[in-house]
């Protein structure tokens, strides 16, 4: 995947168009999911996801080809999110944790499958942003903790907190369920 990358990167900064395409296409997804979690607004987080992409495209000189791809990329993203957060003086709200991916992934349409997900989705809106932030980046999108601490320039121990800390806050809102 490294790899591949680094030939489209190569290809868009040559004005390659379908080239950008073929990287929006391996994104767009993840992204779009991230930033509604983030968000927990659909239109919110296409604007976020369109302005990242403008971004990643208009500073696409400054990416080091020697460093993956993905992680600089949802540092963008991130940043994007909390940018457009600030500005409409909104609070991010909602983000998915290891029952969240498993739902999403399987799209259970189960009644108590149903009730659990609102109930964590609504255990989630009281945490704090940085801890939900974490959880996204960990649960939804599987970055490893040291992608974490670069897409957040954070230390590694600080994102391995965060994320014990956010799951315990979890635990203690929702009776002990979450993280079983």
């Amino acid at each position: 995947m490294f790899d591949r990358e680094k030939k489209l990167i190569r290809k868009i900064k040559n004005g390659d168009q379908e080239a950008f395409e073929k990287l929006y296409n391996t994104y767009a997804d993840y992204s779009l999911r991230t930033a509604y979690g983030i968000t927990k607004n659909q239109s919110d987080a296409s604007d976020i996801v369109q302005e990242t992409f403008i971004k990643v495209y208009r500073n696409l000189d400054k990416y080091d080809m020697k460093k993956p791809f993905k992680p600089w990329f949802y540092q963008i993203l991130i940043n994007e999110a909390k940018r457009y957060i600030a500005k409409k003086s909104k609070q991010a709200i909602s983000m998915e944790t290891e029952q969240l991916l498993d739902y999403f992934n399987s799209k259970k349409t189960d009644s108590d499958s149903e009730v659990w997900i609102e109930d964590l989705e609504e255990a989630m809106e009281e945490l704090d942003d940085n801890h939900r932030t974490v959880l996204i980046l960990k649960y939804l999108n599987e970055f490893k903790e040291k992608e974490i601490a670069e897409i957040l320039e954070l230390n590694v121990n600080t994102v391995k907190s965060r994320l014990y800390k956010a799951r315990q806050r979890l635990k203690e809102i929702v009776g002990g369920v979450a993280g079983e």
